[in-house]
């Protein structure tokens, strides 16, 4: 290790949050970062798909219902890169449905947070899903 780089924190996750509401965006960036972990955020599918591209997240928090690509799309298709497969996907809903929570397991995601979400229950999620090195 270069004496200039900062030890890493194992507990530290980077965490990518997809959401068309710039309020949800912003709660669950402060809640991640006060927990300790680096947060990337995306307004909508398709800026989240180059996103876990770019910057492979150990975790990802989708929101179901956007604009272009919805969560369930998004999801399916980080699924099926062989990639990010193993990337634990958490979808975002305002509605606390048996079947959305049926189809977000279909399309591959880990687990299915309600909105809003208290910091308590984010952090929660990430300490209980995060992809193990």
């Amino acid at each position: 290790m270069l004496s200039n780089q900062a030890p890493i924190d194992p507990l530290c996750v980077k965490v990518l949050v997809i959401d068309d509401s710039n309020t949800i965006r912003r709660s669950a960036e402060i809640f991640l970062k006060q927990g300790g972990h680096e947060v990337l955020l995306a307004e909508d599918g398709f800026d989240a798909l180059s996103k876990v591209n770019d910057h492979d997240p150990d975790l990802i928090f989708c929101d179901i219902l956007m604009p272009r690509l919805d969560g369930y799309q998004t999801c399916a298709i980080i699924k099926r890169n062989a990639r990010f497969a193993g990337v634990p996907v958490i979808m975002l809903s305002s509605k606390d449905g048996l079947f959305d929570k049926a189809r977000g397991r279909m399309v591959g995601s880990e687990a299915y947070l309600t909105k809003p979400f208290t910091k308590d229950q984010l952090l929660q999620a990430v300490a209980q899903h995060r992809r193990q090195p």
